[in-house]
């Protein structure tokens, strides 16, 4: 933080400070109900922030997962966005991706590869693909170990994307990997 952040900082602090004291002039007589307003936005502000930093906790135990049927199917429920997600265990660190049908390879963001133990830095981004944003540089790049419920795969080709992705996508490089990829009642089945 520079100096000119602070200046900045103190100034709305200052004001914010003279428009409270100024609140709490004009309710004198009422300061009773006044501090119990102030608690209450209290408790909703330090709610919201405990919210937004649980975040990707809340989400991962309210969205649906996967599973594995006793036949060895891995069954996928319909998110409520209307999309399917898969958490795949690469180089033994869990991943999630979209599964995107229309994807032709295994897409890695930059922040995923990392994750997986690639210096996105190092990748030599020399292909392309064609995105709704429009051509993306992408590396290729091979997976030493990829995992999903009890199939597990060696030496998996996928791609990096050398843009901004929201996450990951399993594309059909990898879905064809498996015998049948069927969508029944809200649920993808895919059977190998």
């Amino acid at each position: 933080m520079n100096g000119q952040d602070i200046g900045s900082l103190a100034f709305l602090g200052l004001m914010g400070l003279m428009i409270a004291a100024s609140y709490f002039v004009s309710q004198r007589n009422s300061l009773g109900r006044v501090a119990q307003q102030a608690a209450i936005w209290g408790l909703i502000f330090v709610g919201a922030i405990a919210a937004f930093g649980m975040w990707d906790d809340i989400q991962r135990n309210v969205m649906p997962r996967q599973s594995v049927a006793e036949s060895g199917q891995i069954i996928v429920p319909r998110n409520f966005d209307g999309h399917y997600y898969l958490t795949l265990t690469i180089n033994d660190r869990p991943i999630d991706f979209v599964v995107d049908t229309g994807a032709t390879q295994m897409v890695l963001t930059q922040d995923d590869a990392a994750r997986v133990g690639l210096d996105p830095n190092e990748l030599r981004y020399l292909g392309s693909a064609s995105t709704a944003n429009g051509i993306v540089r992408t590396a290729n790049i091979e997976l030493n170990k990829v995992a999903l419920g009890p199939f597990i795969d060696l030496s998996v080709p996928a791609v990096v994307n050398g843009g901004e992705m929201e996450g990951s996508l399993l594309g059909m490089s990898y879905l064809s990997t498996f015998d049948s990829i069927e969508i029944r009642s809200d649920e993808l089945i895919l059977t190998r």
